[in-house]
């Protein structure tokens, strides 16, 4: 029987492996300015085109590699950052597993030129999909300067599956942004089809957070500073007042390496507990020093995930010097009692001048509260003051001697109903007397959330926000469909403020906001001025609603025009709609049946949740069996 097992070729292998490690172009950024950052590089130039897709180019000005080490760079499992095994528990650099570049020359072509200090020549060398074309020395400055093109030329299905240049620039931005947060003694810029969109020089780190997503974020952070023998945490926190539902900046970082972890997430989130509103965020960006023997960073693919040798003791120092902060700076609601600066209260001095006297209380001391005759008219009372009283009392003589509502026969275990007078009959009469259409088209709301109407089949229950969603999105998304909005203008423009990594996005949906009656004009660095919103929003606020709109295409990634248009609807109908609680006259629970009934999917919302239930005849019968 022969062997089925063969060792796979190193060009497979490798494709394998960039599975894992590059899965989009800003896979590849990251890949090679973190490189340049373990290089040593001060300056650190990102060129990129067309959303990485034809060409990502990364200059910097680090230590560079001998002809020797350009060419083994490309080979798997080879790295300058460990010797042995032992060193995965000493990492101080951010790449290690020698996997990077030859994933990166697996899946496109690579050209590099690179040139060590104190060498009159560089090396170039160039690769196509692990094979390589070409090596030669030639004169460059000291550094690396690689150059990405064609991503994924050799798997088209990879390629196929890339999302809109708008969506892998936003990733792109994203994967930056980590990147130069955590690395703030290193200037960088980055330039997309030619066009500068950052421009960051060495600064502090708090000059760094503002240059990345604007100076007007420097006024929601608080700083965040502690030292102990297990961990040192530092960096900023927001203040409550910034809390938004989405598009919150929340970073980790770990030695200089930025992370994700969900059970520190919950210990900065607690410390703003009742500070809040529930299901709303704080951003933050939290930098930990840890001895890299207590963690352990190799457990992703991506790097992102870390586990923490003394998680749960590192979690509440989390949580105290959050907590601590927000004391520090009064943001957690106190009772002052310093009476500093308060005016001071005369003590009570007598003077001939200023006779004042006690109150006096007047009674009567023969009121007898049993004696009918004084209940009646106390003598105690004026006929002043019942004046006017008598009116309120008109007419009760004639009600009073009215048999009550329901009477008891003397013959029976059973009660009968009998009207309060002729002239009045009771509700079920003047259900009786109305025709069969008009009984049916009454609404009744329960509790403020819910209406109940009856129908063919038994007894119809509608949630009301639910049913408004349901007709708001279908009437916004018929007006991008039909390209009319109707938008109403604004005496004040609002200004709304986006970070670089959010325009690109932005503009892709700027076209849909417009239909939706949205009216927004660049100012530049970001800023946008709201100059008109749709009819029918009075009350909430432009900002958010616009905010929320954009970050909610940003979490969606879609390439289907048709779904982003859906998710813009959708967050607006979500935001217009009525609350639970709201109460609705009849003419309005009438409105909101009838335009849910002539929908086209009343029984459902956009995202799937149920708008209506009917309880059958049959089902109400048993009940009272």
């Amino acid at each position: 029987m022969s062997d089925i097992i063969r060792l796979l070729p190193d060009s497979v292998a490798n494709q394998i492996a960039a599975g894992e490690v590059i899965q989009r172009p800003a896979s590849v950024i990251k890949e090679l300015v973190e490189n340049a950052v373990d290089a040593g590089a001060k300056h650190i130039d990102v060129l990129v085109t067309d959303a990485g897709k034809t060409s990502i180019q990364v200059i910097d000005d680090g230590k560079g590699m001998s002809e020797t080490d350009a060419r083994l760079a490309f080979e798997r499992h080879a790295t300058s950052k460990i010797r042995e095994a032992a060193d995965l528990f000493a990492l101080q650099t951010m790449g290690f597993r020698g996997e990077a570049l030859a994933s990166i020359a697996a899946v496109a072509q690579v050209e590099l030129r690179t040139r060590m200090a104190g060498e009159e020549l560089g090396t170039s060398i160039c690769i196509s999909g692990s094979k390589v074309d070409s090596q030669e020395s030639v004169s460059c400055p000291q550094g690396s300067n690689f150059q990405i093109k064609n991503l994924f030329y050799n798997i088209p299905a990879r390629r196929k599956f890339l999302k809109s240049n708008q969506t892998e620039l936003s990733n792109i931005l994203t994967e930056f942004e980590r990147i130069v947060l955590v690395n703030p003694d290193v200037s960088f810029t980055l330039h997309h089809n030619g066009t500068e969109i950052f421009n960051l020089p060495a600064i502090q780190l708090r000059q760094r957070i503002m240059g990345v997503f604007g100076k007007k974020i420097n006024q929601e952070l608080l700083s965040v500073d502690v030292d102990t023998t297990m961990v040192k945490i530092t960096g900023f926190v927001g203040r409550p007042e910034t809390s938004r539902k989405k598009g919150s900046r929340q970073y980790f970082f770990v030695n200089g390496r930025y992370m994700r972890h969900p059970y520190f997430h919950k210990a900065v989130m607690d410390a703003y507990e009742r500070l809040v509103p529930a299901g709303e965020q704080v951003s933050y960006f939290i930098y930990f020093e840890v001895d890299p023997s207590h963690i352990d960073v190799n457990i992703h693919p991506t790097k992102t995930e870390i586990k923490f040798e003394n998680e749960q003791a590192i979690w509440q120092i989390l949580a105290a010097v959050v907590k601590e902060t927000l004391g520090k700076f009064n943001e957690v609601p106190s009772i002052d009692f310093d009476t500093e600066g308060m005016p001071d209260i005369p003590a009570f001095e007598s003077s001939p001048y200023t006779a004042i006297q006690p109150p006096k209380t007047t009674y009567n001391p023969n009121y007898n509260p049993f004696d009918t005759s004084s209940v009646a008219s106390p003598a105690s009372y004026s006929r002043q003051d019942t004046h006017g009283w008598d009116q309120l009392y008109e007419g009760l003589e004639r009600h009073s001697s009215a048999p009550t509502a329901f009477a008891y026969p003397d013959d029976g275990d059973y009660y009968t109903e009998v009207p309060t007078t002729s002239e009045s009959p009771t509700l079920y009469d003047q259900m009786e007397e109305l025709p069969s259409t008009e009984v049916a088209s009454q609404h009744y709301q329960y509790k403020g959330r819910f209406i109940l109407t009856s129908v063919k089949s038994g007894l119809m229950i509608i949630d009301q926000q639910r049913a408004h969603i349901r007709l708001l999105y279908d009437r916004y998304l018929a007006q991008i469909s039909s390209r009319q909005g109707a938008s109403q203008g604004v005496l004040f423009p609002d200004i709304v403020q986006f970070a670089t990594s959010e325009i690109p996005v932005l503009q892709s949906v700027l076209e849909d906001l417009s239909f939706l009656g949205f009216e927004l004009t660049d100012l530049g660095g970001g800023s946008y001025a709201i100059n008109g919103v749709p009819a029918g929003i009075e009350g909430l606020n432009p900002i958010e609603l616009v905010r929320n709109m954009v970050h909610t295409a940003i979490e969606k990634g879609c390439k289907v025009k048709e779904e982003v248009q859906s998710s813009l609807a959708l967050s607006l109908a979500k935001a217009a709609a009525i609350v639970p609680g709201q109460i609705l006259s009849s003419e309005e629970m009438g409105n909101l049946v009838d335009g849910l009934l002539t929908s086209a999917m009343p029984n459902y919302t956009p995202d799937g949740k149920i708008i209506l239930s009917v309880v059958k005849e049959e089902e109400l019968e048993k009940m009272f069996r």
